[in-house]
């Protein structure tokens, strides 16, 4: 799906973001009614410019197969997208995602998914790759090659759904009031300084990993070359798309545990670690030096999530604001606690994490 022409030069609508996020630790089935009313609850927050929600749990009967959603401007665009999914995978499953027609979204793109695996033996150009550099360099080659065609989400047991509009708009779209996941994200609005089309909005995805952000990432241009330079291709035109990709990297590929890629994107200043002990100064100045390109500058509140936990992480200065609440196995975090009360009053614990100090809630065994 190509971006805009000259999606440099455009009008602003200014307004804030919104993020909602909630899982369930013993993995409880949460109805989407829930991450719908605590985005609905900030609709003043957004400008109808994009909304969406990410769900983890959704696929139980195919949980072991990558699950493609597709993203289509026309007819040419899926047989395209489909033709290169079957001349790569093994397909088990396609159908169209079910939408409702909705007077706000009168001519939404086309929504297909498809449940895949990789041949025991491909016989490509990715044959040698492991398992899941094999789904990327495909989920990079479909956004890169084929016009019209984005790949919304491909990851197992999970699904995005996004698009232009308020994210209610967007849920009432895609029926998500009929879904239950044991993890959800959503987010309102759009990316401060891009325009608001289809394949831009949020959620960004790679695999099982899911990012929604408030803020702006104004070092998007190091960090997308830094990408480029390790085989990840930034198309959507768009700030956030590069967490998404490098928290693939930096888990997956480098084997960073969450709170390095944490202290990564929002390293300690350089005052604050001259102050550390030998040990954690040491640490910290490699981290900084070997992942510099990669750290992220401007005020951000950002949610990730995978099939096993869910992380809210701010910038260094707090310039985004974070709430964090629980109540029994529930675990809200939203960019307004008036949202998590308003889909659960009495809650047991309310916090604002300190600026850079990722909160980590995992999944219990």
């Amino acid at each position: 799906m190509k971006a805009p022409d000259r999606y440099y030069d455009f009008q602003k609508d200014i307004s804030g973001c919104g993020i909602f996020g909630v899982i369930h630790k013993g993995r409880g089935m949460i109805s989407g009614e829930i991450p719908i009313q605590g985005m609905t609850c900030m609709h003043d927050r957004g400008n109808g410019l994009g909304g969406g929600f990410a769900a983890y749990g959704i696929y139980p009967e195919h949980a072991d197969q990558y699950a493609f959603h597709m993203m289509c401007d026309d007819d040419n665009a899926i047989e395209g997208s489909e033709k290169m999914l079957r001349t790569y995978f093994d397909m088990h499953h396609f159908e169209p995602i079910p939408t409702r027609k909705i007077l706000a979204i009168p001519k939404p793109p086309k929504f297909n998914r498809y449940f895949v695996t990789v041949p025991e033996k491909p016989v490509n150009e990715f044959a040698e790759l492991p398992e899941e550099d094999y789904i990327v360099a495909v989920v990079m080659k479909i956004n890169a090659t084929i016009p019209g065609a984005f790949v919304v989400s491909s990851g197992k047991n999970m699904g995005a759904f996004k698009g232009v509009g308020f994210p209610e708009e967007i849920a009432d779209l895609f029926c998500l009031d009929e879904y239950e996941a044991y993890i959800w994200t959503g987010h309102n609005r759009f990316p401060t300084n891009t325009p608001g089309w289809w394949g831009g909005a949020h959620p960004f995805t790679l695999l099982n990993w899911s990012i929604v952000h408030n803020g702006e990432i104004s070092s998007y241009g190091i960090n997308r070359r830094y990408l480029c330079e390790h085989d990840y291709l930034c198309t959507m035109m768009t700030d956030t798309e590069v967490v998404a990709y490098e928290l693939d990297m930096l888990i997956r590929k480098h084997g960073l545990s969450w709170e390095m890629a944490a202290k990564c994107f929002a390293p300690p200043f350089w005052d604050e670690i001259e102050k550390m002990d030998e040990k954690d100064k040491e640490l910290y100045t490699t981290l900084r030096a070997t992942y510099g390109p990669g750290m992220l500058n401007g005020p951000f509140a950002i949610l990730v999530a995978d099939n096993n936990r869910l992380m809210g992480l701010n910038d260094r200065i707090k310039l985004r604001p974070l709430i964090v609440a629980e109540k029994d196995e529930m675990v809200f975090m939203s960019s307004e606690e008036s949202a998590i009360r308003d889909v659960c009053p009495e809650l047991d614990r309310v916090w604002m994490p300190k600026a850079g100090e990722p909160v980590i809630v995992d999944l219990e065994d």
